[in-house]
């Protein structure tokens, strides 16, 4: 047999020679092949994938040797077959049964392959172990060239890496992050907005045993940027945000139009900016740690209430009242408004959008009156006057105006116009004070009416005529206050009063306007009759016999006064007159109260004494009346349903009136 040029074949040693008895005969032996009792030891070559199959012409001339050559011929019998193509082993033809090489390959052939498998798995063994080796190797090191919001942790293990994140980003982490906006900048403090650096997340995978090829891949070639991991409280981020949005925000600035000294001029609108809420969060957390400083927000532009195209429409108008002047023809006369009192007048308000341009009506009217010669006649108003003593309503007389909603609106015409003329009419004016208003108040009946004597003291007496005339005709309405102060004062020469005795601090002394608590005892009096709320007074330190004991009321300019409040449905008018050595007041109006009224005993009664004093400021007096307490109440129904509205208790304590001696 034939063997490939790699391969030894081994020798058979020669056997003695035997003479031939027949036809060979071949016996398949453990060792070999035995041909007529002589031994062949064979090495076969497995066969080669694809080689081609010899011809079966070629396999039969060996055939044919081995059968016919005589045993006495030793040399014929060792002299190898004929060479099949290489890595093709001789195979028995189909057509000549009885090859003995052909079982013989089949055998060899499944002998080998257990060995194949056997080297095949050692080495998967190996290849597998060292696979694992090199993963349990790296399972505890970071990737070489690893970094963490820049800072570098290849190569280190993960509680090593752990180390160097909390000190290299631990402060970084608890700073203020400057943030920007458009043109707007603030802080965001990390801490207060809920954010925290997870450095144990942040590695959390890089050193853990794993079989991916990718590990093994990453330790070899180098590893790559890891973004750090962050803990989120979202309550706290949420408001952070909406602090900053506030912070950062960038109002928009609306355009104006006004005039200075009679030229238009204009303020140009400018956009603001607010910020992308949703889309700064994901900013924040992506680069509270890494970014560059500042953190550059995004925003979106905010467009003004008014925009610079509605600006310029108003502008022109602006500039087109600002040509030159009005003329308003009104009743035969002409009033030229320059340009100055059209831009006074002149407004642009922003409404929906957009500047109106509106004039101020009643300024007009003040400037077409002032330009023109007696214009306007004034209306007077419905009012009360006492004719034989008893009330009556005089009617109002109407006037002439000029309606200022008609005037701005013929001026703006003709300011936005080429033709600077505006015509107006004038229009009746009616009182402000109807006599149908009046009527409707009832000022009817008298419901009360008070008196106090008058002294012998001329001026006294005159400061209280004058005081009567102020107080009648004074109207208090539904739910007005009346204050003596206001309807008599101020008290002052200009206003006729005269020096009398007041008392001040105690002592009797003269002063302008004296005596006029005597008017402050009667108003006082019969707002009490009449059933008004009690709303300011103070009874004298000293009692005077010519007014009811706790029952009157003094008065000061600037300090004291005596005020009562009307809560009725209907007007109570006031009349005052000087009778008969005393002074009366009354009060008009329709009955609506029941008063009832009493006072105690005098109590505590104490009697005047000597008092001996010194000084420039010192005026000698003699005795008066002896101090006590005494108290009054009241009770006030509505008489038509007997409801009580008031119910009142005022207690008082009068000093006595001691003489006063002068020491020097």
């Amino acid at each position: 047999m034939t063997s490939s040029s790699d391969e030894t074949t081994p020798v058979p040693q020669t056997p003695t020679p035997r003479p031939s008895t027949g036809a060979a005969k071949v016996q398949r032996t453990p060792s070999g092949i035995a041909v007529q009792g002589l031994s062949y030891p064979v090495l076969q070559r497995p066969p080669v994938e694809g080689a081609s199959t010899p011809k079966a012409d070629d396999t039969s001339g060996d055939e044919s040797t081995a059968s016919s050559t005589p045993a006495s011929t030793p040399a014929s019998a060792a002299k190898p077959a004929s060479t099949p193509p290489a890595g093709v082993a001789a195979a028995t033809p189909p057509d000549k049964p009885g090859s003995p090489l052909s079982d013989f390959d089949t055998e060899e052939s499944s002998r080998r392959w257990p060995k194949v498998l056997l080297w095949t798995g050692i080495g998967v063994v190996v290849a597998v172990g060292a696979y694992l080796g090199a993963q349990w190797y790296f399972a505890d090191r970071i990737p070489r060239g690893t970094t963490v919001a820049g800072v570098e942790i290849g190569g280190l293990s993960s509680e090593d890496a752990v180390a160097r994140l909390q000190t290299e980003l631990g402060g970084i982490a608890t700073a203020p992050v400057p943030v920007t906006a458009g043109e707007a900048a603030t802080t965001i403090d990390p801490v207060a907005a809920g954010l925290t650096f997870d450095a144990e997340a942040t590695i959390e995978g890089l050193t853990d045993f794993t079989l991916a090829p990718g590990h093994l891949l990453a330790q070899i070639s180098g590893g790559e940027t890891v973004e750090p991991v962050t803990v989120v409280d979202e309550a706290k981020f949420d408001a952070a945000t909406e602090a900053l949005a506030a912070d950062l925000s960038v109002p928009a600035t609306s355009g104006t139009v006004g005039f200075v000294d009679g030229a238009a001029v204009q303020t140009e609108a400018v956009d603001g900016s607010a910020l992308e809420e949703d889309e700064a969060q994901a900013d924040i957390l992506a680069g509270w740690l890494s970014a560059a400083r500042p953190l550059d927000l995004p925003t979106t532009s905010v467009e003004p209430d008014i925009t610079q195209e509605e600006t310029d429409l108003a502008f022109a108008q602006a500039q087109q009242i600002a040509q030159s002047s009005v003329s308003v023809t009104v009743a035969d006369q002409v009033a030229e408004l320059p340009v100055t009192a059209l831009a006074a007048a002149a407004t642009f308000t922003p409404t929906d959008g957009d500047l109106v341009l509106a004039f101020d009506g009643t300024k007009l009217v003040q400037d077409v009156v002032d330009r023109t010669t007696t214009l306007l006649a004034n209306s007077s108003d419905a009012t009360f006057v006492f004719v034989d003593g008893t009330p009556t309503i005089q009617p109002g007389v109407p006037g002439t105006t000029l309606d200022p909603a008609d005037l701005a609106e013929a001026v703006q015409k003709a300011a936005l116009s080429d033709d600077r003329t505006a015509a107006v009419e004038l229009v009746a004016s009616d009182p402000s004070q109807t006599t149908e208003a009046l009527e409707a108040l009832g000022v009817t009946t008298k419901v009360a009416e008070f008196a106090t004597p008058l002294t012998n003291e001329a001026d006294r007496t005159e400061n209280l005529r004058i005081a009567a005339e102020k107080v009648t005709g004074v109207l208090v309405k539904p739910g007005e206050t009346f204050s003596l102060t206001e309807a008599i004062g101020p008290f002052t020469r200009e206003n006729g009063y005269k020096e009398a005795h007041i008392i001040v601090n105690g002592n009797i002394v003269d002063g302008v306007g004296g005596g006029l608590s005597q008017m402050s005892t009667t108003t006082y009096n019969v707002g009490f009759e009449a059933g008004m709320v009690d709303v300011e007074h103070q009874p004298h330190s000293y009692y005077f016999t010519r007014y009811p004991a706790g029952r009157e009321a003094t008065l000061y300019d600037g300090q004291i006064d005596m005020r009562w409040r009307n809560d009725s449905p209907y007007g109570v008018l006031l009349q005052s007159w000087i009778a008969d050595g005393q002074l009366h007041v009354a009060a008009w109006s329709t009955p609506y109260y029941t008063v009832k009224a009493g006072s105690s005993d005098k109590t505590a009664i104490v009697a005047p004494t000597t008092e001996h004093r010194s000084g420039p400021s010192c005026a000698p007096q003699s005795s008066g009346g002896a101090g006590f307490t005494i108290s009054v109440w009241r009770k006030v129904t509505i008489t038509a349903t007997g409801e009580e509205v008031i119910n009142e208790t005022n207690k008082w304590r009068y000093r006595p009136q001691n003489a006063v001696v002068c020491d020097g």
